[in-house]
């Protein structure tokens, strides 16, 4: 694999020199350390236990949060370019750091107090801690209002009970967040819904079901089962009734990195393709001089490049403390459905030998699929864009 074939443009106006050596640092460890295990992961449904902490040595795991929290220091352009670079070569690996940052991390640092932030968020930056985040439920998918966890005071702490689905990181986080229901109202009523942090190994929080998935094999998708699970009354993040916001809130920034993590793939597959579309020869002429196959490529370079800008204008939005909620579900349903695409058309353009494990085309198409899914259908994502269109064009 030459990722040199596709470089984007470096005269990007959304990227500073800084962003471009962050880039080239993620790329040569991506090529180094991530890309010769890729397979493997996916064939093995393993967890990258030896990259992650190779990670958090180059502060990977911390990219956008302060100094003084353990963190790198920058922005989130540059988490975005992280997110990119890892999902380019290895989605299981981009994913893995998406969900511990933008989902395991983020609500603690906006939404805690200056203690939870101070006891959680250095060890979460620095990589000693892996995070997670729970939100789906078995009956509260894209309707994440229909929240049936129960959190319920008793002294101080709170007694929790019920199942979360689908947790990204779930086995290997030290800290997870989630929600549960701490009013007496209907279910439904956002205003009984909460935010709290459980640490691994809390009496009464275990683990159920490790999910068999389609694609992103390597990442640890979990069900969690809290049975009368007490933890202290200062693990509740915000105040009674907060929790939906927050959290409603922190996906909207974590659709960034999935867009980010969706374009990683498609140039990904891009990348699998063009070479042996230069080498291999059919009827006497290479494969790319055929004007069918140059049509695709040049369809997933326009895509890809639309994709990229999208998602970094939503980063540069986010950085400037701009609103970037819209831009946001932009990036994510293009860029995600743009995975899709070029995955479809590298397999399409190679021919049989895409569709072997000979090549990564296949892998990156069952990657892809999640980023339609995850922090929000892209269903949910066109709701989301028509009603700003309703209350604002």
């Amino acid at each position: 694999m030459s990722l040199t074939e596709t470089l984007p443009s470096e005269a990007d106006p959304f990227l500073t020199e800084e962003h471009l050596e962050v880039r080239s640092m993620v790329r040569d460890f991506a090529l180094a350390e991530v890309a010769p295990i890729a397979t493997e992961l996916d064939e093995e449904a393993r967890f990258p236990h030896e990259t992650i902490p190779k990670l958090a040595e180059l502060g990977l795991l911390g990219t956008p949060w302060p100094e003084e929290f353990g963190g790198a220091g920058m922005d989130y352009r540059a988490y975005s370019i992280v997110v990119e670079e890892l999902s380019r070569v290895c989605g299981t690996t981009g994913i893995t750091v998406a969900a511990h940052t933008s989902l395991g991390t983020a609500p603690i640092y906006k939404f805690g107090t200056e203690a939870q932030r101070r006891t959680w968020v250095p060890r979460l930056a620095s990589g000693e801690m892996l995070g997670a985040f729970a939100l789906t439920e078995p009956g509260a998918g894209s309707d994440a209002k229909m929240t049936q966890v129960t959190a319920v005071r008793d002294g101080d702490s709170w007694v929790i009970n019920g199942n979360k689905i689908y947790c990204t990181n779930g086995t290997h986080a030290s800290t997870i967040v989630f929600t549960a229901r701490t009013g007496n109202g209907t279910i439904g009523d956002t205003k009984n819904i909460s935010a709290f942090v459980v640490e691994k190994g809390t009496p009464g929080f275990d683990y159920g079901t490790l999910e068999d998935k389609l694609g992103l094999r390597g990442s640890d998708t979990r069900e969690l089962v809290f049975r009368d699970c007490r933890i202290p009354a200062e693990n509740k993040l915000g105040e009674d009734g907060s929790g939906f916001r927050a959290f409603m809130k922190t996906l909207e920034a974590g659709r960034i990195s999935i867009g980010a993590m969706a374009l990683g793939l498609a140039q990904g597959a891009l990348d699998a393709a063009l070479p042996y579309v230069k080498e291999r020869r059919q009827f006497g002429k290479r494969l790319i001089d055929h004007q069918q196959v140059a049509h695709q490529l040049a369809d997933m370079e326009m895509e890809i490049s639309a994709a990229r800008n999208l998602v970094y204008q939503a980063a540069w939005q986010y950085d400037h403390g701009q609103s970037f909620g819209i831009t946001a579900s932009k990036a994510k349903l293009f860029a995600s459905e743009v995975s899709m695409r070029a995955s479809h058309s590298a397999i399409q353009v190679m021919g049989g030998v895409g569709y072997t494990r000979e090549y990564p085309a296949e892998r990156i198409m069952r990657d892809a699929k999640l980023c339609e899914i995850g922090e929000g259908t892209s269903e949910i994502q066109r709701i989301i864009i028509a009603r700003h269109l309703d209350r604002n064009v």
